[in-house]
């Protein structure tokens, strides 16, 4: 593992707590793009550019909104290897992953230290780099997200918001909910550091997910029968979660093939047009497996589960789908 100190990459561990419990650092780009201009990264087609891995699910959440907004020729991406060694995020020409066509870097770190020389700072993904002032506007993932959804309808292809206006505040609260007992749940348990911290970790995410095993044993989507942004990102999860976290991070209560609604709701979203497209398991397994030698040594990556996302859901019974603009 490793960061940025001073604009120079250095190896570096995770951080933790007292207690031994994962923190993760927080994201060091927060500018906007605004569809009027005024934050002044104004929404222009060909502009903004993506880098992503097709292994991180915060990423993934991105990838899944410019597809499904119909974004993908207003909005380039690079992609970049599974494998994330000491020297971080690559790019490279193995199959899925792409060179950096934009800023001709060999590594993601160098477009970070392009953007802020001088950065202190871990280098994630995504990354929505500005090709006309020559840096990154943001690498926060909700953030990214809701830009896409928000303010390029002007050059999307499909009609449709994955935030309506009328269910903002259930998004909004359910994201925040998610994000710290599942969506970072997972790698709270996986690099705990101590096996109280684990448990603590553990437990709490799978109290969410029995949560929301009730809430989607009664309706299609977390806000009803609409489609919204809180789908998109538990879904990230869900889907490499027993391919990975079951075993990998130690999240072996229960699998999501163990609840019928999550599973379905699962497959659900998968089989949503366009969401298939976005997923690469074997990028998922090829990183998680291969990139935490503290975890898997030998970095051997299983051949397993069986894993088939396309057999039927049932779900149409509920109705509903994405909201149209």
């Amino acid at each position: 593992m490793g960061k940025l100190v001073d604009g120079v990459w250095t190896r570096e561990d995770y951080l933790s707590d007292e207690k031994g419990g994962f923190l993760r650092e927080p994201t060091t780009f927060r500018d906007r793009i605004t569809a009027d201009g005024s934050s002044g990264f104004p929404a222009e087609p060909g502009r903004y550019h993506l880098y992503v891995s097709l292994a991180c699910p915060w990423a993934h959440r991105t990838l899944i909104l410019r597809k499904l907004k119909g974004l993908e020729d207003a909005i380039g991406v690079s992609v970049v290897d599974p494998y994330m060694g000491d020297d971080g995020w690559f790019f490279s020409d193995s199959p899925g992953a792409t060179r950096d066509e934009v800023n001709g870097a060999d590594y993601l770190w160098q477009v970070y230290v392009k953007a802020r020389p001088g950065m202190t700072g871990r280098v994630t993904v995504p990354v929505l780099w500005d090709k006309v002032r020559g840096t990154i506007v943001n690498n926060e993932s909700r953030e990214i997200a809701r830009m896409l959804d928000t303010e390029f309808d002007a050059f999307a292809k499909n009609r449709v918001t994955l935030y309506p206006r009328e269910f903002a505040e259930r998004i909004d609260a359910l994201v925040d909910e998610m994000y710290e007992t599942v969506n970072n749940g997972v790698y709270r348990a996986g690099f705990a550091r101590t096996q109280a911290a684990y448990e603590e970790a553990v437990r709490s995410l799978f109290s969410a997910l029995d949560r929301y095993e009730a809430i989607l044993s009664k309706q299609r989507y977390l806000c009803g029968d609409v489609l919204t942004e809180a789908d998109v990102f538990l879904f990230t999860t869900l889907y490499r979660f027993d391919p990975v976290y079951y075993v990998h991070f130690k999240c072996n209560v229960r699998r999501i093939a163990d609840y019928p609604a999550l599973s379905a709701y699962l497959r659900d979203l998968y089989q949503t047009e366009g969401v298939a497209e976005t997923c690469n398991l074997d990028h998922v397994k090829q990183h998680y497996y291969r990139s935490h030698p503290f975890l898997n040594p030998r970095g051997i990556v299983p051949l397993g589960p069986a894993y088939d996302l396309s057999a039927p859901h049932g779900r149409e019974r509920f109705g509903g789908g994405l909201a149209k603009i």
